[in-house]
């Protein structure tokens, strides 16, 4: 009966200077209900070893122990610990702090700039200009001990910058730097990038976050650590990449139209709904659903009504309830002729497949609204698109159709860039599967990211102004295959 109670406790409740939840605190205590793991920090996981609990709650303890405090140095580039457990914060004072399985070292420094990056928890991270110059900071300490990053390794980010963006991207990124070194006080280490950059160049000619879970102290919406860990282990591999902006090809109405229609059928083929091609175009046109596959007609249709629909694929969400509101609607759209599955409304209970492992229906808002704090801060529209379709298939809020959902998501962030959408035809089905088995069971992030980054560049190449044209053009590649 105490550990169902415990149930509904967040996995870390923090030690208060608030006289009525510190009592409440200390009672929880007595009945068992959570355990001391580190100075102010408690959970009410009896199970888990406390060094695994800190490292997948990390980015919370820090908020909440050192607000507004930067990852700075190495950190700001790695948005990680080191493998032995290190972590580089600049903070209003100096010190080091001992976690388990993790030792923050505090470095007395500015606190964050105009243009430095909200992250997640309140805190923020050095702006790429600011990391550059920490990192040509001397260090005492080596290896993974060093705040700062070995000199190859920031060599080739700088390498990767250029390729990337050019040597005028380059020439902005040192004109802001040297602002920023007068503020930070930081004119040696500016003097020092600048005759990095200038030999590598004549060698190589080429929001603060405001979760609601974050202010529940004690209570608050529950979510699942383990997803966490996984969404947080996807974020910090995006962060640490550039990805090149992919343009829409298909801009007029009838060729936007077109892709669309290839899309939606791809999209529900994932889901089990084997039309064949021709079939499901005669749905589209004459919107009638074929009498055998009704329900998947009525899908194909929903999710066309959306895809088709440029204004429609511009809204993205602002907030965590938008968020939802979002997903509902679409869902209820998408599956309106499957009552049965309650079109719109969360699961109110578990499904667990062969493989995978559903988040319990009471944590699905809770993992949802922490999920968004990730997406939130990304800056790059593939990272934020590929985040949020691996995050809501995921998830899985609802009784079926998440995978169409969640593409569907994923795909509004590039229609409101201006960027190339993503269909993910039959040859590449399989690679597309695996990729998400992989993050969701191994933590394999580069590789999902880089199965999406050839999907991506796959479907920015198709071009065409009506459905046969495209049809041809797939055909010639054995997309459909």
């Amino acid at each position: 009966m105490e550990q169902n109670k415990s149930n509904h406790l967040q996995e870390i409740v923090f030690a208060t200077s608030d006289a009525a939840e510190s009592r409440q605190l200390v009672k929880l205590h007595k009945q068992g209900l959570i355990r001391k793991i580190a100075p102010k920090i408690y959970t009410s996981n009896f199970e888990d070893n406390p060094v695994n609990i800190i490292k997948r709650n990390l980015y919370m303890i820090l908020g909440r122990l050192f607000p507004k405090a930067i990852l700075s140095h190495r950190t700001a580039f790695e948005f990680s610990p080191t493998d032995d457990g290190h972590i580089f914060l600049t903070y209003s004072y100096t010190k080091n702090i001992l976690l388990p399985g993790i030792k923050v070292h505090l470095m007395e420094g500015p606190s964050a700039l105009d243009d430095d990056i909200p992250f997640i928890e309140g805190l923020y991270a050095s702006q790429r200009e600011r990391a550059f110059l920490e990192n040509m900071q001397i260090s005492r300490k080596t290896g993974t001990e060093s705040k700062i990053l070995a000199r190859d390794v920031v060599v080739a980010k700088i390498e990767q910058f250029i390729c990337l963006n050019g040597e005028s991207a380059i020439n902005l990124l040192l004109d802001k730097a040297k602002k920023l070194s007068v503020k930070l006080n930081m004119k040696d280490e500016y003097d020092k990038l600048t005759r990095l950059v200038g030999s590598l160049l004549i060698s190589k000619p080429s929001d603060v976050l405001s979760s609601p879970l974050a202010m529940a102290r004690t209570f608050g919406f529950p979510y699942d650590p383990s997803k966490i860990e996984i969404f947080n282990k996807l974020y910090t591999t995006l962060l640490k990449d550039n990805f090149k902006a992919l343009p829409e090809q298909n801009t007029t109405y009838e060729s936007f139209r077109s892709f669309s229609f290839f899309e939606s059928y791809f999209s529900s083929f994932l889901d089990g709904a084997e039309f064949d091609i021709d079939e499901a175009k005669k749905i589209i046109d004459t919107k009638s659903p074929v009498s055998d596959k009704k329900e998947a007609s009525n899908s194909l249709l929903g999710i066309f009504s959306f895809a088709s629909n440029k204004q429609e694929m511009t809204i993205v969400p602002k907030s965590s309830d938008e968020m939802i509101e979002i997903l509902q609607y679409r869902h209820r759209v998408v599956l309106a002729a499957r009552k049965d599955e309650m079109p719109g409304e969360f699961r109110y209970d578990n499904i667990f497949g062969n493989t995978h492992y559903d988040v319990d229906f009471n944590k699905v808002k809770g993992t949802l609204i922490k999920g968004f704090d990730y997406y939130n801060t990304l800056q790059n529209t593939f990272a934020k698109a590929i985040f949020l379709g691996f995050m809501l298939t995921e998830i899985r809020p609802f009784f079926s159709g998440n995978g169409r959902i969640a593409r569907l998501m994923m795909n509004a962030e590039f229609v409101r860039a201006g960027e190339a959408k993503i269909i993910i035809p039959s040859i590449y089905k399989d690679d597309y599967l695996v990729a998400l088995h992989k993050m969701s069971t191994i933590g394999d992030a580069e590789s999902y990211i880089k199965t999406m980054k050839r999907i991506h560049q796959f479907s920015s190449m198709i071009r065409g102004e009506s459905y046969e044209e495209i049809k041809d053009y797939l055909k010639s590649t054995k997309a459909l295959y």
